[in-house]
C-alpha cells in the first residue's frame, strides 16, 4: 500500500529527511512529486525512529520543503522479468533502451535477490568451454565457479569478454540452454558501441541480455545506497540471471565489467555520507558489499540450472593488493590474471599463466568432464612453464648463449608456448580436444625426461616429437 506525504524536513546533498513517518521500509521504493508536476525516484537509506533518510536518485536540486509529495510505494526496488528479456538491452536500472518497448512482465522481482542456502547448494562440476586454451586447458571455468579477469588500464579485456560471450557454450555443445547475462558498468559509449555491435554481428545477441550503465549516466545508477550501498547494474543483471537459471532452468554466464568502475562509484558514495573510510578511501564494508554480488553464483539442489560469474576488474597501476583485486580473489574461487609484458608482444589473449588460478578446475575435469589426461598435461605445462621463467631469468644475467642446453630447450618451449598455445589470436576458437593436442605437440618438443609430472605410461602413449613437428608445421609453426 503506497503512502503519500507533503513536504521534507532535511535536504543534504542527493538526500533528504521524512519525519513522523509510519509503517516505513528499509530500502523501500520512493517517488517525490515537485511542484512542476515533475517525478523523482529515491531509496529509503536509513531509518531512525520515525525519521526516514531518502537518497535522490536524479538529485536533490530544485527541491524544496514545502512543495513536495512523498509517496512510499511499499516495495523495495524490482526488475520486470520474463523470457522475453533474452536478446534485449537495458540500462543500469533495467530499462528498455533497445527501442523495442517494454518488456511484458511475468513477474517482478527484489534487485537484492536472495541469499543462496549454503545446505542446498551443490558442489559445481562440469565445465564451459570458451574455446580459449589458456582458460579451457589450465584455468578451467566450472559451470557455478565465480571466476574474475584481473586486467589493467589499456589492457584487451573488453576484447575478452566479446570473445568469451561469442564462444562460449556448454561442454555439451548443446547451446539451447545456455544463455549470457552481459553487465557493464561505467563504460563509454563507444565501447558499449562496440559490445552491441559484437554480439549482433556474430548472431549470438538473441541468447544475451544486455545491462549498460554508460560513464556520462548518473553516479547513483552506480551505486545506491541503503544504509550500506547497494548497486543497480549488477543486482540488475544478477537478478535476471537468477530468474533465468533457476526458474527456466538455463545454465547462465553472467560477465560483469568493470567492477573496478563499481568499487570507485561506491567510494565516492560513501565518502558523500561521511563514513569513515577503509584501505585507499574505500568504505570499510567493501568486502561484504562485493560479497553480497559474488557469492550470487551457483547450483541449487533439485534445479537444472546455474549461475557462473565472470566479474572483470582494471586493477589500478596494475597492483594485485589493490584493495578491489584483493578482496575479489578472497570471495572467488581464482582468478585469470592479464599479462601486460605478454600484451605489449602482441600475444593475444595475454593471459599471465602462472599467476592465474582455478581453484574449482580439478572437480570439473577429466574422465567424463573433459578428458582423461587433461590433469596431466595441464600439470606438465605449469612445470615446464615455471621452469621457463627460472631459464630466462638466468638468460638475463648470464645471456642466452650461456645457458645449458636443457635450459635453451626450455627457452625455445616457452617462445612457442606463449605464441601458438597462449597467443591464439580473436578469431581462433579451439574445443578441448584441440587444446589438449596442442599441449601435447608442445610438451613433446622437450626431451622426455623433461616430463616429470607424468606417468610413464601417458607418456608413452601420448608423447610423439613426429607428430607434434607435423602438427606445428600446420599450424605455420616450427
Amino acid at each position: 500500500m503506497s503512502v503519500q506525504l507533503m513536504g521534507l524536513n532535511e535536504i543534504n546533498g542527493s538526500l533528504v529527511a521524512l519525519d513522523n513517518v509510519d509503517d516505513i521500509s528499509n530500502e523501500e521504493m520512493v517517488e517525490i512529486e515537485l511542484a512542476d508536476g515533475s517525478v523523482r525516484s529515491g531509496r529509503v537509506v536509513q531509518i531512525e525512529g520515525r525519521r526516514a533518510i531518502i537518497q535522490v536518485f536524479e538529485g536533490t536540486t530544485g527541491l524544496s520543503k514545502t512543495n513536495n509529495k512523498t509517496r512510499l510505494l511499499g516495495h523495495p526496488m524490482e526488475l520486470a522479468v520474463s523470457q522475453e528479456i533474452l536478446g534485449r538491452i537495458f540500462n543500469g536500472a533495467g530499462e528498455p533502451i533497445d527501442g523495442l518497448g517494454e518488456v511484458y512482465a511475468e513477474k517482478r522481482l527484489d534487485i537484492n535477490g536472495q541469499p543462496l542456502n549454503p545446505v542446498a547448494r551443490k558442489y559445481p562440476r562440469n565445465y564451459i568451454n570458451t574455446g580459449i586454451s589458456a582458460i579451457d586447458g589450465l584455468n578451467t571455468l566450472i559451470r557455478g565457479q565465480k571466476l574474475p579477469i584481473f586486467s589493467g588500464s589499456g589492457m584487451p579485456h573488453d576484447k575478452l569478454a566479446v570473445q568469451i560471450v561469442r564462444q562460449a557454450q556448454l561442454a555439451e555443445g548443446d547451446g539451447k540452454n545456455f544463455g549470457i547475462v552481459f553487465g557493464a558498468m561505467g563504460v563509454k559509449n563507444d565501447v558499449a558501441d562496440y559490445f552491441k555491435r559484437s554480439f549482433e554481428e556474430t548472431g549470438v545477441m538473441d541468447r544475451v541480455v544486455m545491462f549498460l550503465n554508460l560513464s556520462n549516466d548518473p553516479i547513483i545508477e552506480r551505486i545506491l545506497t541503503p544504509i550500506i550501498e547497494r548497486t543497480l547494474t549488477p543486482r540488475c543483471a544478477l537478478t535476471a540471471a537468477e530468474y533465468l537459471a533457476f526458474e527456466k532452468n538455463m545454465h547462465i554466464l553472467v560477465i560483469l565489467t568493470d567492477m573496478t568502475s563499481y568499487c570507485e562509484a561506491l567510494r565516492e558514495v560513501s565518502s558523500s555520507k561521511g563514513e569513515i573510510p577503509g584501505r585507499k578511501g574505500y568504505p570499510g564494508y567493501l568486502y561484504s558489499d562485493l560479497a553480497s554480488l559474488y557469492e550470487r553464483a551457483g547450483i541449487v539442489e533439485g534445479v537444472e540450472g546455474s549461475v557462473t560469474q565472470i566479474p572483470i576488474l582494471t586493477m589500478p597501476n596494475d597492483d594485485i593488493t589493490h584493495p578491489i583485486p584483493d578482496l575479489t580473489g578472497y570471495i572467488t574461487e581464482g582468478q585469470i590474471v592479464l599479462d601486460r609484458s605478454l600484451h605489449q608482444t602482441g600475444i593475444y589473449p595475454p593471459i599471465g599463466v602462472l599467476a592465474s588460478l582455478s581453484r574449482l578446475m580439478k572437480d570439473g575435469i577429466g574422465d567424463g568432464f573433459t578428458r582423461k589426461d587433461h590433469a596431466d598435461v595441464s600439470n606438465q605445462l605449469f612445470a615446464c612453464y615455471a621452469k621457463v621463467q627460472d631459464a630466462r631469468s638466468l638468460a638475463s644475467v648470464i645471456g642466452e648463449d650461456e645457458l645449458s642446453d636443457m635450459d635453451k630447450k626450455y627457452m625455445a618451449f616457452g617462445r612457442l608456448f606463449e605464441k601458438i598455445f597462449v597467443g591464439q589470436g580473436f578469431d581462433s576458437k579451439r574445443s578441448i580436444n584441440e587444446t589438449l593436442n596442442l599441449g601435447w605437440a608442445l610438451l613433446s618438443t622437450l626431451p622426455m625426461e623433461a616430463l616429470d609430472r607424468l606417468d610413464p605410461e601417458v607418456i608413452k602413449e601420448n608423447y610423439d616429437p613426429k607428430r607434434a613437428a607435423r602438427m606445428l608445421n600446420l599450424n605455420g609453426q616450427e
